[in-house]
This record gives C-alpha cells, sequence and structure tokens, in this order.
C-alpha cells in the first residue's frame, strides 16, 4: 500500500478518535455528579442508532475506519444512555434526594 492509499485511513482514525474522545467530558461530569437530567434521552437514542447504522456501513464495505471508530463511539453513547436511564429512575432520584437532605440537615445555612 502506498502513502496515498494509506492517508485517507489515517483521516479516518484521526476523525473517529475526535468523535470518541468527544463523549469523555460528558461520561466523566454524569458519572460524577450521578446526575443525568440535563442529558436529552431522544437524542442519545437517535446517536446510539445513528452509530449502530454506522457500525452496519463499515462492515458492509470493509471499512475498518468506520468499524472500528463507530464502536467505540457506539459502546460510549450508549453508556451515556443506560446512565441517563440509570440516574433518572424515580427510585434513584428520590434516594439522591433523601440522603442529600440528611447530610445538610442540621449544618449551618440549612
Amino acid at each position: 500500500m502506498d502513502e496515498n492509499a494509506l492517508l485517507p485511513e489515517v483521516i479516518g482514525f484521526c476523525a473517529g478518535l475526535c468523535s470518541m474522545m468527544s463523549f469523555t467530558p460528558q461520561i466523566l461530569k454524569t458519572w460524577r455528579e450521578r446526575d443525568a437530567t440535563s442529558i436529552s434521552l431522544r437524542m442519545y437514542v437517535v446517536t446510539v442508532t445513528g452509530f449502530s447504522l454506522w457500525v452496519t456501513y463499515g462492515v458492509m464495505i470493509g471499512s475498518l475506519p468506520v468499524m472500528v471508530t463507530n464502536s467505540v463511539c457506539l459502546t460510549l453513547s450508549a453508556l451515556i444512555l443506560a446512565m441517563k436511564w440509570r440516574f433518572s429512575r424515580p427510585d434513584y432520584v428520590a434516594r439522591r434526594r433523601g440522603a442529600g437532605d440528611a447530610v445538610g440537615a442540621g449544618t449551618a445555612g440549612h
């Protein structure tokens, strides 16, 4: 494979790396805060669906950059979707609010 044929593959992997890294701040913030109220459920359902289609497309055309990077993006966006589901469940929110009330009770300013 000559250098000109390799360039599109390198660009594809670099583009995929940027896409993968874009999910990291949201994952870290949501995990640390255990709060997903500001995350759009519809947006992440569409995102997961889109990445699933991209992976399928990558397999169909035999493109390693499309398959690999979109598989990772699918996993990361599915993780955010799972945290949205978990941290938005009424029982989880009620426990969290109850724990926050107990922690703040009796302190100055409360």
